[in-house]
């Protein structure tokens, strides 16, 4: 049949902008996606479809190409189809593609028609982005625009996409928080962005053990290569690795198909293209779209909120010490020698102390005010230096010790939040807590704004959200103007994305889904104290950067703990570029981000933030005690790590630090303040969403 041009009208990302796929009548046929005249994506110049028949230096090697012969449409899908001459027989391959909400579905077919077993053979999907030149990657939760940070402190223990000619990064699809990539690059003063979407699988005639697809890039000289293919993977300039492990990379080899006669393989795609873009939002779009394409609303099957609030209040007294005078909340499990509490980051002492305010009416257990009372009573002690307050109180030598700007600032939040709490609560005395959080805010905002003030990494944006907390406890307005200072540079540092957020964790030096969340905290603090609209439209950034390390999808896993216990990944978060496991660390910031949802006008963000607590209640054993690390990928930090083909599916739960914890207990204090039930959901959402609750959310 002869060839007829084949358009389709692809909703705009921005304004009245179109985009349009094309395959193109000339031999050799090729796809294109373009808007405004402009081509964004493309099937490479040697063809739309590749095959590998052999393995050389850890990669696919021994290419065959082919270009389509045949354009059809049915329906609202546009076929084209082609063979591909293999040395053993024929490749029958063949596209289809329609619209769907936007953005371009694709569908590749392989047929192997040989008959003998195809060996050592690599399927994929290719399209060039042209001129993408020196383009800045997003690998949710894996690399954040080329990881920048990771690689200008020397961890070599981080994937590094610099976005020059030679580099290429392919991991696998479970691995991703969502099934995507993107990258942003400049033309002009113009910036642009493309992004490859595919729906995830382990891979048909796999060589290797629960062996997936794997999603990646390789930068050109004149272009990217976005990519998806049956399983070998890259980084940091080798072939056939993963980051496996906290410390280094292992061999992940032999990562091919052997496909058998007759076989057939489909694979699910998705094109999109976003025109025009700021620098440093490229990203934002596509995550938009996978937030659509793996919708995160239902509940029905993770643990109850009200539930989880018991089962982690049970455990928490067993880490209570009823000590005179100072009782607290121990940090480190019984068998770790000594008792430590410890502010801030990992021990959260202070956290566990208000939420023993927080959640007294929700539990009714009678003790709880005179445990949060002493509890913060006693931290107050923590003596000051010219850097702050000290964190860890050893009650066993009496000794204060270590400082850290992460862990000060979060203390100092929980501190505002129970003195918030407190004064209206009969009984509670919050004196000595002004004294020492107002002491710790002057210290800070002397600090912050002194000229020479340059803070290494986005960790002392944990100091905004306090800062702005005591200018409205204390009126001091040197904190708002540290506060406002701090937001303003932390905007300037990171909202192009040049520097992403990173540093908000003490265990590793690189781009962290806590560095993104210390810049989400402050601007929305900034945003709720002064209602600029730069500061929200800031947080929603942030937030944004925040939520790619936010897993969106249930990862089917293999037989291990996890598969046990039908564990279901969505909503938990992925650590840093360096730490490649689960955790509940982002029940604690589900609360703004349920805030953020109504700001935002977007009952979805409030659906996540109940997604992201309530799934984060899983796996928890009867004692109320719960595991650090979820480890939905090849990556491990703890018990046998000598086999990378054996550790997804694990789960490290024998280092239970009391974060873990505490963490659910400070978000279930503010949902509480809130008025939120995340049991109800629905009635929650509709209930703010009635006018008159609408104005007093805004006001307040």
């Amino acid at each position: 049949m002869p060839f007829v041009a084949v358009l389709l009208i692809i909703a705009s990302t921005i304004g009245a902008s179109a985009a349009i796929i094309t395959i193109t009548e000339s031999a050799p046929r090729r796809a294109e996606v373009s808007a405004d005249k402009h081509i964004f994506l493309q099937s490479p110049a040697d063809g739309l479809w590749s095959v590998a028949t052999n393995w050389a230096d850890g990669w696919p090697a021994g290419w065959v190409h082919a270009s389509p012969e045949q354009v059809e449409q049915e329906a609202d899908w546009i076929i084209v189809s082609g063979q591909i001459q293999l040395a053993g027989g024929v490749m029958n391959v063949r596209d289809s593609y329609r619209l769907e909400n936007g953005i371009v579905h694709g569908i590749r077919r392989w047929t192997w028609a040989g008959r003998e077993v195809l060996p050592r053979c690599t399927l994929s999907i290719r399209w060039n982005a042209p001129g993408a030149v020196n383009a800045r990657p997003m690998m949710p939760g894996v690399v954040v625009y080329g990881n920048p940070a990771g690689e200008k402190t020397g961890n070599h223990a981080v994937t590094v996409h610099r976005g020059k000619p030679g580099d290429r990064t392919f991991f696998e699809e479970h691995r991703f928080s969502a099934p995507w990539e993107s990258v942003e690059w400049a033309e002009g003063k113009e910036f642009h962005a493309v992004a490859l979407h595919t729906l995830p699988s382990p891979a048909y005639g796999a060589n290797q053990n629960d062996q997936w697809w794997t999603l990646g890039l390789t930068s050109l000289a004149d272009s990217t290569e976005l990519a998806t293919l049956s399983g070998p993977t890259a980084a940091n300039h080798h072939n056939s690795v993963t980051k496996a492990l906290q410390g280094k990379f292992l061999d992940y080899p032999d990562t091919w198909l052997n496909l058998l006669p007759g076989s057939v393989v489909e694979k699910s795609f998705y094109l999109e293209v976003v025109p025009r873009t700021e620098q440093g939002s490229g990203f934002r779009q596509p995550l938009r779209t996978a937030m659509q394409l793996h919708p995160l609303a239902s509940v029905e099957d993770l643990p109850a909120y009200g539930d989880i609030i018991r089962e982690k209040y049970h455990f928490a007294l067993s880490r209570f010490r009823d000590r005179q005078p100072d009782a607290g909340f121990e940090m480190y499990p019984g068998y770790v020698k000594g008792t430590h509490y410890v502010m801030g980051w990992a021990g959260q002492a202070e956290g566990g102390a208000y939420a023993m305010l927080g959640l007294a009416k929700k539990i009714g257990d009678p003790k709880m005010i005179d445990r949060g009372q002493r509890s913060l009573d006693w931290l107050t002690q923590s003596p000051f230096n010219e850097n702050g307050f000290l964190l860890n109180y050893s009650p066993d030598n009496h000794q204060w010790q270590d400082q850290d700007p992460v862990s000060q600032g979060q203390a100092m939040e929980t501190f505002a939040r129970a003195i918030l709490v407190g004064r209206t609560m009969k009984g509670v005395q919050t004196e000595r807590w002004e004294q020492f959080l107002k002491k710790a805010c002057s210290l800070q905002a002397k600090r912050i704004l002194l000229p020479a003030w340059k803070p290494v990494n986005t960790a002392e944006a944990f100091f905004i959200s306090p800062l702005c907390k005591g200018f409205r406890l204390f009126g001091d307005n040197d904190f708002k103007r540290a506060a406002i200072k701090a937001g303003d540079y932390y905007a300037r540092r990171h909202l192009d994305m040049t520097e992403p957020y990173w540093g908000g964790t003490l265990d590793a030096s690189c781009e962290d889904k806590e560095g993104a969340w210390a810049g989400f905290q402050g601007f929305f603090a900034l945003y709720e104290l002064t209602r600029e609209k730069q500061y929200l439209a800031w947080a929603s950034h942030a937030m944004d950067v925040m939520l790619t390390y936010t897993v969106l999808w249930d990862i089917d896993l293999p037989a291990g703990r996890l598969r046990d216990h039908n564990l279901k990944t969505r909503g938990w978060t992925i650590v840093s570029a360096q730490n490649q496991h689960l955790d509940v660390f982002g029940v604690l910031f589900t609360p703004e981000l349920w805030r953020m949802g109504g700001y935002l006008g977007r009952d979805d963000i409030k659906r996540l933030a109940a997604v992201m607590y309530r799934t984060c209640g899983q796996m928890v054993d009867p004692s109320g005690s719960q595991g650090e690390q979820i480890q939905h990928t090849n990556f491990a930090q703890h018990g046998d790590m000598s086999n990378v083909f054996r550790l997804r599916g694990g789960y490290s739960e024998n280092w239970t630090v009391f974060w873990i914890t505490a963490h659910f207990l400070n978000a279930a204090s503010e949902f509480e303040r809130m008025g939120v039930d995340l049991d109800n959901v629905d009635k929650s959402i509709a209930k703010e969403n009635q006018p008159e609750n609408k104005r007093r959310i805004q006001k307040e």
